[in-house]
């Protein structure tokens, strides 16, 4: 069984790769089946990016497309940054420039406040305009400075509840077992798996 992932995040494809290949679905990211179009994520909930990038890609290559959008929530910065999570810095944004923002919105911020958690939404639509949805949450505190050498994104500054210690720190198939975007996949698998096998055998 085949998916085609509707993102260009190197890091994130290779997370949905390792997860799905457990249930024995090959992934594609969208750059290698020959589709660059860019799908602007203006939505203002996280389904709704990740439904609009889904759809639109699906009716483009007329094959099941799987897209999420997640992001990292703060408590104390009224759930910042949300939805901008990836453009949170402005134009240009990139993880070092994401992360150093982020940092300096929370120094004044005490131990106890910084709360936070992952969120993920992730759409699943295929050619006839149907489509399937999971959701998954990891949830943690924001370190006070980065904290190992792996994952992408805000990982090196989330600190896991689960694994006690960072995203960063923490072994990619560690983090695959109790992320927000593993727990969005384990919700959603049943449908997509039935529909997949159902979409093989015509």
């Amino acid at each position: 069984m085949k998916l085609l992932i509707a993102s260009g995040n190197h890091g994130k494809i290779r997370e949905f790769a390792e997860i799905l290949s457990q249930y024995g679905i090959e992934v594609c990211g969208a750059a290698e089946a020959g589709i660059s179009m860019e799908v602007e994520e203006d939505g203002t909930t996280f389904f709704e990016n990740a439904y609009k990038k889904a759809h639109t890609i699906a009716q483009l290559s007329h094959t099941p497309v799987l897209a999420d959008d997640s992001g990292l929530c703060v408590y104390a910065l009224c759930g910042e940054p949300g939805v901008y999570s990836a453009r949170y810095s402005g134009e240009g944004a990139t993880d070092e420039k994401n992360n150093a923002l982020l940092l300096e919105k929370m120094k004044d911020i005490p131990q106890q406040e910084r709360g936070g958690k992952f969120v993920c939404s992730i759409v699943v639509c295929f050619p006839d305009g149907s489509f399937e949805q999971g959701y998954g949450e990891t949830y943690g505190r924001i370190l006070t400075e980065e904290a190992g050498q792996g994952g992408f994104g805000y990982d090196p500054l989330f600190y896991s509840d689960d694994l006690n210690q960072s995203f960063g720190e923490a072994a990619q198939e560690e983090k695959n077992r109790v992320s927000h975007r593993a727990r969005a996949i384990m919700e959603i698998i049943p449908k997509i798996c039935a529909r997949l096998a159902v979409s093989d055998q015509k």
